[in-house]
């Protein structure tokens, strides 16, 4: 887990950082480009999701969303943290719409990026990603189904990537995780639209026109649920917003949260 106070002065407040399902995905890796940004005015937490990273996995090998949410209110409470600010990224995203419908007070704003949630006819790409099998081609081949500019996407960032999903049990977890048929997994994943209507937080939507993982229209339907959102829509931008447009990125979540 990253936990990076500002340097200098308090913090105006707490956020956590929620990264997403693909395969070697860890806190650091989705959002080292991020952190440096946000801490310069917020206490960032940004921890590995059980299953994920050097999180401890479950000994039953037993992964559901009530699970997780679970551990991410037991982190907040063994940090004294009462409310922060969530940013949800594609599957981390879904687990942040959780957390606010079940836990509202323990949230303050809320920010969906390219996020899961809702049902919906799992994409080809979303089955390439949870489909994985570990070897260097495959994650390049990801890249393709991740992001809009590939060139951006550098051999250190896939080197990392593949790296993470190699480590003993990483694989199996994975398997565990997002099993077959995918169609289910995402459904067990969304959260009723009448408790995303429900929701009272200020909420900012980002997704890359170009996504080919979680459709455009998701995000439109965020929208139009819930009633304190805005989105910010990247052209010539896939799934990876966070790292094909970073500065931009970094500006819009950066703005959002301290406004």
């Amino acid at each position: 887990m990253h936990d990076v106070a500002p340097a200098h002065g308090r913090p105006a407040g707490t956020v956590l950082l929620l990264h997403g399902s693909g395969p070697g995905a860890t806190a650091w890796g989705t959002w080292r480009l991020t952190i440096p940004a946000l801490a310069s005015s917020l206490r960032v937490v940004a921890p590995d999701i059980p299953g994920f990273g050097d999180t401890q996995r479950p000994a039953d090998g037993v992964y559901t969303p009530s699970r997780w949410v679970e551990h991410l209110v037991a982190l907040l409470d063994s940090l004294g943290l009462e409310q922060v600010s969530v940013v949800g990224n594609s599957f981390g995203g879904a687990l942040a719409l959780r957390l606010a419908t079940e836990h509202p007070d323990r949230v303050d704003r809320l920010a969906l990026m390219g996020s899961a949630g809702l049902s919906f006819p799992v994409t080809r790409s979303l089955g390439k990603v949870w489909g994985y099998r570990p070897s260097f081609e495959a994650m390049r081949g990801l890249v393709d189904v991740l992001a809009y500019d590939t060139p951006l996407v550098t051999d250190d960032l896939l080197r990392l990537r593949f790296e993470a999903s190699t480590r003993p049990g990483r694989q199996e977890a994975y398997e565990q995780m997002f099993p077959h048929p995918h169609q289910e997994v995402l459904d067990r994943l969304a959260v009723p639209e009448e408790l995303i209507a429900a929701l009272p937080h200020e909420t900012l939507i980002i997704h890359g026109r170009e996504d080919a993982v979680i459709p455009l229209s998701s995000a439109f339907r965020l929208l139009e649920l819930i009633g304190r959102a805005e989105l910010h829509v990247f052209g010539r931008c896939g799934h990876w917003t966070q790292l094909e447009h970073p500065e931009r990125y970094n500006f819009v979540l950066s703005s959002f949260l301290n406004r």
